[in-house]
């Protein structure tokens, strides 16, 4: 593997890396997580994550000088989608129980967009998984929020954290996404880099 850097504060795509025995490091650069209204929703969260991962390149090419300096930047972003609608993160408790009420007994999409920049260009895809949760009660709901404070994660909840344990139904497609980085394509997209 090229040197790599994860360009994401978040724990679980740190974790799902290391699982995956890829070598990195970690530089952050805040950027907005907004997006230009014309987009596909499956192209949002490619947008954001091209944008993390610019403002990686940009730092790295002036700490460097020099073009990317052999190194690859890896970055993603993800959302939840219920019908039509986009659901980031919580802006607070209120905004959070109301997510996880709107989300109960429904089936939703996650939308993760990976974008790895390389010397050689660019890779970017997203990868959808579907999730059902049962109903949940309101107790569910409150003790869930007050308990682990799922304020930094889209859809306000984490699949590996109680409330996917004990509510979810069911799950199509690629578990890990649902946590964040559908971490076996990118290994298969990081490897075709080294052929």
């Amino acid at each position: 593997m090229q040197d790599i850097i994860l360009a994401s504060q978040s724990p679980r795509r740190k974790m799902l890396l290391e699982w995956a025995e890829i070598p990195f490091e970690i530089v952050i650069k805040t950027t907005a997580e907004t997006f230009p209204a014309h987009l596909d929703i499956p192209e949002i969260p490619v947008h954001i994550a091209r944008e993390k991962a610019l403002a990686v390149r940009a730092y790295v090419e002036e700490a460097y000088h020099a073009q990317l300096s052999g190194k690859t930047i890896l970055a993603a972003d993800t959302i939840v989608v219920l019908d039509k609608e986009v659901i980031g993160k919580p802006k607070d408790r209120a905004d959070a129980i109301r997510i996880l009420r709107a989300l109960s007994g429904k089936l939703h999409r996650v939308i993760t967009g990976v974008v790895i920049l390389h010397t050689g260009g660019e890779i970017a895809f997203s990868d959808t998984t579907e999730v059902t949760f049962h109903p949940l009660t309101e107790e569910q709901i409150v003790f869930y929020v007050d308990k682990y404070k799922p304020y930094d994660k889209a859809g306000a909840y984490a699949i590996q954290e109680w409330i996917g344990v004990t509510g979810i139904q069911c799950i199509k497609g690629d578990f890990y996404n649902v946590m964040g980085l559908p971490v076996s394509r990118v290994v298969q997209a990081l490897y075709t880099l080294n052929r």
